[in-house]
Parts: structure tokens; C-alpha cells; sequence
């Protein structure tokens, strides 16, 4: 079997949705008491949008909206939708299910699901999705990713709160048609159980709940992540990672034009550039 088998897909349409209000990295500058500059310096962000009211659902339909009308799509065009995101609304049903019903009443009966990776869940969800489109199963197919992080940020650490915002970003995908040379060459994803507790949310679920007698349930609701340990691994792998995905498209770094990285730390993102020898202007 070949993992890295070429699937001829396009995204023909996205889009996207921000709560109203903003964050600076100057005003988390001075909330920590940090020179001005600091924090986008670390991070390479100037602005980050929170949520006050809104929901994740209605990011998720607000950004599928805008998606459909770049493609030039309705509701009615697509037959699947796939919800990818890191965070839930509530935890049932499935964050599909409340993005149709936020959709409201035009979406029609179509499949939906969710596919959940973390922060990975968009890639994994594209990966995924692309071998249905590529034999049939799926037309055209809505991946969304809608996440609010706010709720669960520690202010009292900078390292866990200064990088993340709140917003959602959708997709149509659909089979390439002839002429069209869009396609996934090669896709790996790794999950190293080494890690699995280095970055986590551990409320949410059965194994720590309110009603247990024996837990203080307030922390448990707040981001945790081992900046420090994650990189170590990244750093560690991601040179043998990105060599086999390369063998896999018969391609060289040399070749690729453009990387797109998904991190959120310019001086991790410095670090690996260099470590993997592109140069900034690719």
C-alpha cells in the first residue's frame, strides 16, 4: 500500500470569520510588563481576535458562507461537511452537527463528522477527506476548522497565552477536472504518544468531570503546554519527517517553491528554517 499515493484534488473556494474584538501584542506587552515589541518579536503576531458572545458554531457557518460564495456553491452543492477543529462548543453532539444547525435551514441532509487531531485537525481532516473525494464518495465536501481559545487561556503565563486568538477558516474540496493540475503529491502525519501530555486540556470529558468527588475542576479547564519539551521533539523529527515525505513525491527540498509552516513561534519557526536549510524567502 502506498501511503503517499498522488490524490488530484482542488480547493476551489474558502473562507473565514473573527469575533469582533482584538488583542495586540502591545497590550499583552504591557499586561506582563514587557518591553513594547516583545511578544511579537517571540511570536510574529501583531493582533489576536477573542470571543466575548460568540460560539464556534457560528464562526464555523459564517466562515462555510463565505467559502460557498467564492466557489460560487449553495448548500445544496455540497454533500459533506467536516468539522476539524481543536476545541469543542459543548461536548455533545459532535461539532458538526452545531455547525449545520447554526448553518440553519438551507444545508439540507448531507453527511457530517468531525475529525479531530489538536491543532493538526484541518491537515489531517484535508488528508483524510481527499481520498473520498479522489474515488468518488464525496463531490464536494466543506472542511471548517472553528476554535475559541480564549476561555481556556492561563494569564499567568505568557508562553501559554500570548499566541493563540479565536476564529474559523473553511474549505470546499473537490475532485481536479481535467486540465486542472492541482493535487496532493504526498502526505505523512506522525502522532508521537511521547508527547501526549505536553500539550492538553484535560477538562472536557469523563476521566476529569465536576461531578467526581476527589477533583478541583477550575484548573483543569485551562491550557497547558510544554513549549520547551514540544519543540525538542519537533526539532528531533521533523528532519526524517519531511525527508520521507519528500521520497514520497519523488521531489527534493531544492524543488519546492513555497513553505508553508503551521506553528505559531517565529523563533521556533527561525529554528527550523535553519535547521532545514530554507531559506526566509521561500
Amino acid at each position: 500500500m502506498n501511503r503517499h499515493s498522488t490524490r488530484c484534488i482542488r480547493i476551489c473556494g474558502t473562507g473565514a470569520a473573527v469575533p469582533a474584538n482584538t488583542l495586540t501584542s502591545e497590550e499583552i506587552d504591557r499586561r506582563f510588563g514587557l518591553p513594547i515589541g516583545t511578544v511579537f518579536k517571540r511570536y510574529g503576531v501583531r493582533t489576536r481576535h477573542y470571543a466575548i458572545h460568540e460560539n464556534a458554531a457560528a464562526l464555523a457557518a459564517e466562515a462555510c458562507e463565505q467559502a460557498l460564495q467564492r466557489a460560487g456553491f449553495e448548500w445544496s452543492d455540497i454533500d459533506c461537511l467536516v468539522a476539524s477543529s481543536a476545541t469543542m462548543d459543548q461536548a455533545l453532539p459532535y461539532n458538526a452537527a452545531m455547525i449545520l444547525a447554526a448553518a440553519g435551514t438551507g444545508v439540507g441532509h448531507i453527511s457530517a463528522f468531525d475529525i479531530g487531531a489538536s491543532c493538526l485537525s484541518f491537515l489531517v481532516g484535508l488528508d483524510t477527506i481527499s481520498y473520498l473525494v479522489e474515488c468518488g464518495r464525496y463531490r464536494n465536501v466543506m472542511i471548517v476548522s472553528s476554535d475559541i481559545a480564549t476561555f481556556s487561556l492561563d494569564w499567568t503565563t505568557l508562553g501559554e497565552s500570548a499566541i493563540f486568538g479565536d476564529g474559523a477558516a473553511a474549505a470546499i474540496v473537490r475532485k481536479s477536472v481535467p486540465g486542472e493540475r492541482s493535487c496532493i503529491l504526498s502526505s505523512q502525519i506522525e502522532t508521537h504518544a511521547s508527547g501526549a501530555n505536553d500539550c492538553h486540556i484535560k477538562a472536557g470529558g469523563s476521566r476529569y468531570h465536576p461531578r467526581r468527588p476527589d477533583v478541583d475542576f477550575g484548573p483543569l479547564t485551562l491550557f497547558h503546554m510544554d513549549g520547551p519539551r514540544l519543540f525538542r521533539t519537533v526539532s528531533k523529527e521533523l528532519p526524517r519527517l519531511v525527508s520521507q515525505l519528500l521520497d514520497g513525491a519523488a521531489l527534493t527540498l531544492e524543488q519546492i517553491r513555497l513553505v508553508i509552516p503551521h506553528q505559531a513561534s517565529r523563533l521556533a519557526l527561525d529554528h527550523l528554517a535553519k535547521r532545514l536549510r530554507i531559506e526566509p524567502a521561500r
